[in-house]
């Protein structure tokens, strides 16, 4: 057997690293899925990143910028009325953007106490509130997460991510782990499946004492209230009424920064170097 690898050379002398078509076996499932943990929490912890602020929120929704497009561009009634939803929309952008800015100098992502970061802000790493959460980040220079996920229509990361912190995962289930596990706080804007699949998870984690009390804000109760009757579900048993005191609601990013701080959110003061 020659030392030196050729394109001659069998796969089994590969070494597992190597060796792509290994990796990829269904049966190597669980080592993938490891591996998958330990790139992101090693790179968190490089940083020093010790909890984190998630940020929730609808791909969807668009920026100021898209929706003046859109305005611009309206052609007929139909074209109208989007723009106006798109415009309407767009207030949760400027919302999700600057709430990150203030968590980001109010948090404790600037100054690593005792080299640990608290309270950097982590999103999906999409577009719509995503992109807002990481570009209110950016606005001050403070450093934050985006944990992206493998779709057949390829969800592209935002460009306001902190390179070295744009994670990539083919597993929801251990996206949806690193999102959970370092969360001080949430804070959920208006979303479709995908938000109330991370909401309810992260809910349930709360209401089950599966994870460590952290405070969640829900913004816009007027969408909250449209979409999810939560004093339904306690009227009819499904929930204890003290589940309802798990999250508030908030319309500013002002008011959200105050209910988590005032539910218990250690802000650290920041210091820059």
């Amino acid at each position: 057997m020659p030392d030196q690898k050729t394109n001659s050379t069998p796969r089994s002398y590969l070494l597992p690293v190597e060796d792509p078509e290994f990796l990829l076996r269904d049966e190597m499932r669980s080592i993938r899925f490891a591996l998958e943990y330990a790139k992101a929490d090693l790179a968190l912890r490089d940083w020093g990143i010790r909890s984190t602020i998630i940020v929730f929120g609808g791909a969807r929704i668009p920026s100021p910028e898209q929706a003046q497009a859109a305005t611009a561009a309206a052609r007929g009634p139909e074209d109208e009325r989007l723009a106006e939803r798109m415009s309407a929309q767009s207030r949760y952008y400027e919302i999700a953007r600057e709430f990150a800015r203030i968590a980001s100098e109010r948090g404790g992502a600037f100054a690593p106490r005792h080299r640990w970061r608290d309270n950097v802000i982590a999103t999906g790493g999409g577009p719509g509130i995503m992109e807002a959460a990481n570009r209110g980040a950016s606005d001050v220079n403070a450093p934050s997460i985006g944990f992206n996920i493998s779709l057949p229509h390829e969800q592209r990361p935002n460009p306001y991510i902190t390179p070295e912190l744009t994670f990539r995962f083919h597993y929801f289930a251990m996206r949806k782990m690193h999102l959970a596990m370092r969360a001080n706080a949430l804070a959920i804007f208006p979303g479709g499946f995908g938000t109330l699949d991370e909401l309810f998870e992260l809910l349930t984690l709360q209401q089950t004492r599966k994870a460590p009390t952290a405070p969640i804000v829900l913004f816009g109760k007027s969408y909250w209230s449209r979409v999810i009757n939560f004093d339904a579900l306690a009227e009819e048993g499904a929930i204890s009424s003290s589940d309802l005191q798990l999250f508030e609601f908030a319309e500013t990013a002002e008011d959200g920064w105050a209910s988590l701080v005032g539910r218990g959110l250690l802000a650290h003061t920041a210091t820059r170097d």
